[in-house]
């Protein structure tokens, strides 16, 4: 009975290995969806900088376009003030001058606020392009690796299951039954060693003569608190 609990040992670390290989399968594709995003939210976001710097260039050379524009306008309407004759001309031609300048100041606070813009996105930009670059580059490695698992998750599965096989045709089907149950019901852990005189697992105290129908392993002994299975290790204190 000790060496089908040291088998069942061996099939309870193959177990755990199974239970990992199957969530795997899926948290693996989450993993490499969440790395996807991320390579795209890094992208779009330079590229959206890219769009705002280009926009940003593109409304300069229309600003400075109508400033000077304006700028001939006030020109040559400063040139007419030379061939006034009356103050009525005189007052509507400074009323159309003094309207071009006001113009022509809100254009310029426009272009100089445009300027700055300007200036800060061609430094920003830089800052985007590198994070997109160092994100596409670092997760292109990491999803390589990630479709490497999972593409070998299932050969991986098939070998475990193999060794699975090879030691539950080992062991009674009586014995087996109990730890199928108590896997079903705890889950992980079934087989668990002596602790300090108490279940390893759940530490409820153990009796003397409990402790010892365990060292002896001539039967399948489980706890009665939790329902495990134990085993007795040598070097174990009673």
């Amino acid at each position: 009975m000790q060496s089908d609990l040291e088998m069942l040992l061996k099939l309870q670390v193959i177990d755990y290995d199974l239970g990992e290989l199957e969530r795997s399968k899926e948290y693996l594709p989450d993993m490499m969806e969440n790395l996807r995003r991320e390579v795209d939210e890094t992208e779009n976001l330079y590229r959206n900088v890219e769009k705002e710097l280009t926009d940003s260039r593109l409304l300069q050379k229309t600003l400075e376009l109508d400033l000077s524009s304006k700028q001939t306008d006030l020109k040559r309407l400063q040139e007419q003030m030379m061939a006034i004759k009356t103050n009525r001309e005189y007052d509507a031609l400074v009323s159309q001058i003094d309207l071009v300048k006001g113009a022509i100041n809100e254009k310029e606070t426009q272009l100089l606020e445009l300027i700055e813009k300007v200036e800060k996105l061609q430094v920003d930009i830089q800052d985007f392009k590198r994070k997109a670059e160092e994100a596409k580059e670092r997760n292109t490695r990491e999803l390589t690796i990630l479709q490497e698992k999972m593409d070998s998750v299932g050969s991986k599965i098939a070998i475990k299951e193999d060794e699975r096989t090879n030691i539950t045709v080992r062991i009674p089907k009586k014995t087996m039954s109990v730890y199928e149950r108590v896997r079903k019901s705890r889950g992980g852990t079934v087989v668990v060693s002596v602790k300090k005189r108490s279940c390893g697992a759940c530490y409820k105290g153990l009796p003397p003569h409990r402790i010892q129908e365990i060292k002896r392993g001539d039967e399948i002994i489980t706890c009665d608190n939790c329902g495990r299975m134990l085993i007795w290790h040598d070097g174990e204190s009673e």
